[in-house]
């Protein structure tokens, strides 16, 4: 069995050929998609932050939102850069939305990707301590974010406080229990996959990963995804880890799909340059069901992960996102993930 999420990077467009025109569009609609998405069995709702951008950018607001209109389905980010973060600020946000949705934030983080300023988190007004890089930073920021949100006090009250507080050093509030396992990194690399596993984190693993060793993506993700779990049974953690890979799949079943989505029968893997190094880039998955289910049989990094995130085209509106979830739905059945 596997679990089946969305990932929206919610982009939103003035142009008329757009279903999503506006800030506000990107927003309800995600909310609107997330219901939908509910009501098919899906799984989970994960959306993409980006700064700087006619994208979604903060998302605790629709988070919370999300959580309060459903009941069932996981929600959560893939991925929140934590370069721009206040983890102690973040930490409460989290909190509130995990609380409002009964404990079902699942959130992906991590340093994020290429942005559409340079630096932008130095304009959030974050800096690198010196002698480290912006993705130090990044995990920094994390590492505090994970220490508050497990409960421990920390901060000197008030000798002469407005309201009373209980003995000894305060934590943050509202704290979520639980929520602590839930925290995923989104990993691009084998590297740092063994780094998320030291850390007690989730892997979160897109379609793309920052280096090429010559294999089929799927081959190379699979590996990052075995590292993973090697380094944390070597790490000694008790529970059970997390594994999500994220894939675009699109069931050709109408003369609409196939004039979205037919050329991309023929998609193969590519390498090419990213952040001044190589990068692998997965393919897309799409053709009439029966094709595309045997495809993704042989896909090793589906097979290795136990959640599935697929990308949808935001743009083309709630309707046809649903009509697209509903048909994968259907092939997953065919193999067995549900």
């Amino acid at each position: 069995m596997k679990k089946i999420g969305f990932l929206s990077f919610g982009h939103w467009t003035p142009s008329p050929q757009s279903q999503t025109r506006t800030a506000a569009d990107a927003l309800l609609q995600s909310i609107d998609l997330a219901v939908a998405a509910e009501e098919l069995g899906v799984d989970g709702a994960y959306f993409r932050v980006h700064h700087f951008a006619r994208q979604l950018a903060s998302p605790f607001p629709l988070l919370a939102a999300v959580g309060a209109r459903t009941s069932r389905i996981e929600i959560g980010t893939g991925v929140i850069d934590m370069r721009y973060e206040n983890p102690l600020y973040m930490a409460e946000d989290a909190g509130a939305a995990d609380l409002i949705s009964g404990g079902r934030l699942q959130l992906g983080v991590s340093r994020g990707s290429p942005e559409q300023v340079v630096d932008g988190f130095r304009y959030f007004g974050y800096e690198p301590a010196e002698g480290t890089d912006h993705a130090d930073l990044a995990r920094d920021h994390t590492r505090v974010f994970l220490d508050v949100i497990q409960g421990k006090g920390f901060a000197q009250p008030n000798p002469r406080p407005m309201f009373p507080n209980p003995p000894g050093l305060l934590p943050l509030e509202p704290q979520s229990p639980g929520l602590r396992d839930r925290i995923w990194w989104g990993a691009g690399s084998r590297a740092t996959a063994e780094w998320t596993a030291e850390q007690g984190m989730n892997l979160m693993s897109s379609t793309l990963l920052t280096e090429d060793t010559g294999v089929p993506f799927h081959q190379l993700q699979a590996e990052q995804i075995q590292r993973f779990r090697d380094a944390w049974k070597a790490a000694g953690h008790e529970r059970t880890p997390r594994v999500s890979v994220s894939r675009s799949i699109f069931p050709i079943v109408s003369d609409l799909d196939r004039a979205y989505f037919g050329g991309e029968s023929r998609s193969q893997d590519q390498v090419g340059q990213l952040d001044g190094g190589l990068a692998r880039f997965g393919k897309t998955y799409a053709g009439e069901p029966d094709q595309l289910a045997r495809d993704l049989a042989e896909d090793e990094a589906i097979a290795a992960a136990d959640t599935v995130l697929l990308t949808v085209p935001n743009q083309l509106g709630v309707d046809y996102n649903a009509h697209v979830l509903e048909n994968v739905m259907k092939v997953a059945a065919d193999l067995g993930w549900r």
